[in-house]
């Protein structure tokens, strides 16, 4: 019975979840689901072009384009004309005169306005190197996805961090992404890539609009992104929708970049798709070649799980074949594929391949026997807490930790990784950590409301980080300075379709820091409520779980928990006082939590819940710890008062709490 009532609690979660993502229209006729309107550009796959220069818009059947226009925070709005047409496909011109930035398209058609963020990137001249920044495996997800991180350390079991961290910090998948998306913004790449796993959960829409909402930041910052599917974006329904193709190219100057699409269990690219790459490689040719794909080409553990070198082997020649097929896991579901790719890789000298998927850095050079380099890299997750932790679980285990990394490309083909080295045994790579600390030690926790934006850095890579950075704010809402610790200066603010944008450049500083962007002065304390324990009467030397709700009319900056034993000294655990709630979910209006405590000895203690908003309102909750048979009681020292519900079910307010819970509950039991 307890079995069947929790799957139909999980069907009903699943269905308010998927009725409260369904996108709809803004009521001032503006449509943001681009799929409506064009296979391309796509809010993950934008079109390249310089002043004066041309690119091309794939519209849908039925769709007829009136007019378009280019529009950024600081620049704009240019209007765009149709230099010709053949069938589906706009040939559009570029004014002579347009500013190099990263443009929304406003595109006005007989089915309504689409507003297009990432649509266009305009250079001033064509890049002769060009910048990536990189991210994979971001796993943005509309419930709980959550890492604990340190300085270097890294654990999915907070008790395991709390041994070497005092201040060890819950970090979402969403959090992550969206702090990562945000520090390369703010330090211009050409192109921000995404290998894949955009979202946990392909059935997710309310998660697919999350990262829509951090991509659509970054363009408005300026930043120029692509993204491909990964497995957990299949299959591609929304996906495809929402984020972009499953399969395309784009060109950068001399650069082409490709897309291809390695499904779900599959685990490689079709046939097809090889034979359609070559078509377009064909068809580019002195172009330099740089490929995308989820699901890692070369991936050999027993021999080096972190990479190495091949030299000389020749696919062409069935004897090398034989031993570079020995280096493939993945892609060995179908040598027909893998073979022939590796042929391309070197027919069409294509010089570097991003991939992902297996939450861990990887490095590969392939020597050709003409002695061309061929890089083939992945990435660890960026946004998932399911990776190998530091300290490692295991001895001899290589540990991981929540990366990104910047990768620059030459025309020439030479492929660079600045801010990380790598390190070899021979052909052996024997580096651990081969990306850079973003988000690990770079986070943003950002708050949006009616009230106005805040946000909260945390910045432990021992300097501080300039750069560009937007906010999405209700119009009307300035910048607090008395509230507001960063150094800034306001560059541009601009109404695109529905959305108020305020950029600003800033400079955030070491330590912790905010911004506040409000309407007015907050002057009300957050509310805070104890809605239950798990187990509800902890046991001696045992976990346990404290549930609350916790909500601010512009945003809560610190909420932790502590504990207090008969004397009111506060008890400590590793070297943790303070324990951090965790997000119930990666919504934006997220209101539940959850604190992890550590066990107690019998006797009596108090439990505070302690919760500080961006004004430094303060609101503590405290409630009566009885351990050991003892029926606890509930008070609080200020004015808000958290009662015990009483034995014999769950009804009212507290079966929301449950639901809302549940999602927690089943990934812990996972």
């Amino acid at each position: 019975m307890a079995k069947r009532l929790l799957a139909t609690l999980a069907i009903l979660l699943g269905i308010l979840t998927v009725l409260g993502a369904i996108p709809v229209s803004a009521a001032s006729g503006y449509e943001t689901t681009y799929s409506k309107f064009l296979d391309q550009p796509a809010p993950a796959v934008p079109a390249f072009a310089v002043p004066g220069g041309t690119f091309e818009l794939h519209v849908k059947d039925g769709i007829q384009v009136q007019a378009v226009q280019a529009v950024s925070v600081l620049h704009g709005p240019y209007t765009l004309s149709v230099e010709s047409s053949q069938g589906n496909v706009l040939t559009l011109k570029v004014p002579s005169d347009i500013a190099p930035d990263t443009y929304f398209l406003l595109i006005k058609t007989n089915e309504g306005t689409l507003v297009l963020p990432n649509g266009l990137k305009v250079f001033k001249q064509w890049p002769n190197t060009l910048r990536i920044a990189w991210v994979s495996d971001t796993h943005v997800t509309s419930s709980a996805k959550i890492g604990f991180v340190c300085g270097d350390y890294f654990q999915r079991d907070i008790y395991t961090l709390e041994k070497y961290c005092p201040d060890p910090i819950p970090l979402h998948s969403v959090v992550a992404t969206d702090s990562a998306y945000t520090y390369w913004s703010m330090k211009r790449a050409d192109v921000i890539i995404n290998t894949g796993d955009d979202v946990d959960s392909s059935s997710d829409l309310i998660g697919y609009n999350l990262i829509y909402t951090i991509m659509e930041r970054a363009a408005a910052d300026g930043q120029a992104h692509i993204s491909i599917k990964g497995n957990h974006d299949d299959p591609p329904t929304v996906y495809s929708k929402i984020i972009g193709p499953p399969l395309f190219y784009v060109t950068i100057g001399k650069f082409i970049i490709i897309g291809l699409d390695t499904g779900g269990d599959r685990g490689y690219p079709t046939m097809n798709e090889i034979e359609w790459m070559e078509k377009v490689l064909d068809s580019h040719k002195n172009y330099t070649p740089i490929v995308l794909y989820h699901h890692p080409y070369f991936f050999a553990p027993r021999w080096n799980y972190l990479g190495g070198v091949i030299k000389g082997l020749d696919p062409f020649n069935d004897n090398d074949w034989n031993q570079l097929k020995s280096y493939l896991r993945y892609w060995a579901g179908d040598e027909a594929v893998a073979r022939r790719f590796l042929e391309d890789v070197v027919k069409y000298n294509i010089v570097l391949t991003l991939s992902g998927h297996i939450h861990h850095d990887m490095y590969w050079k392939y020597i050709d026997k003409e002695g061309h380099v061929h890089y083939f890299l992945t990435l660890t997750s960026t946004g998932a807490p399911d990776k190998e932790s530091n300290p490692a679980s295991h001895p001899g285990y290589s540990p991981t930790w929540y990366g990104s990394n910047y990768v620059i490309v030459s025309a020439n083909g030479s492929v660079e990784m600045p801010y990380v080295t790598v390190k070899f045994d021979g052909d052996k790579v024997k580096s651990d950590f081969m990306s850079v600390p973003v988000p690990q030690k770079f986070i943003v926790f950002r708050h949006d409301s009616d009230m106005g934006t805040v946000a909260k850095f945390i910045n432990e890579l021992n300097t501080s980080v300039s750069g560009p950075i937007t906010f999405i704010i209700p119009e009307g809402a300035k910048i607090d300075p008395q509230h507001t610790n960063i150094t800034y200066k306001v560059l541009g603010e601009r109404q695109i379709g529905d959305k108020y944008y305020m950029m600003i450049n800033a400079t955030i500083p070491t330590g912790v820091s905010q911004i506040v962007i409000s309407k007015g002065s907050d002057t009300e304390k957050p509310n805070v409520q104890i809605q239950y324990l798990q187990p509800s009467y902890p046991k001696p030397d045992k976990t346990f779980m404290a549930y609350i709700t916790a909500t601010d009319n512009l945003g809560i900056r610190d909420l932790y928990a502590e504990i207090l034993d008969e004397n009111g000294n506060p008890v400590k655990y590793g070297k943790t006082i303070k324990f951090p709630a965790e997000m119930g979910s990666g919504k934006p209006d997220n209101d539940f939590y959850t604190i992890e405590l550590p066990p107690l000895k019998a006797g009596k203690y108090k439990l505070e819940i302690v919760a500080v908003d961006f004004y430094g309102n303060k609101e503590v909750v405290t409630k009566e710890l009885n351990i050991k048979g003892y029926t606890p009681t509930s008070t609080s020292s200020t004015s808000t008062t958290t009662t015990s519900s009483s034995a014999g079910g769950i009804c009212g307010p507290a079966l929301i709490v449950a639901l809302a819970a549940l999602p927690l509950l089943l990934r812990r039991r996972r």
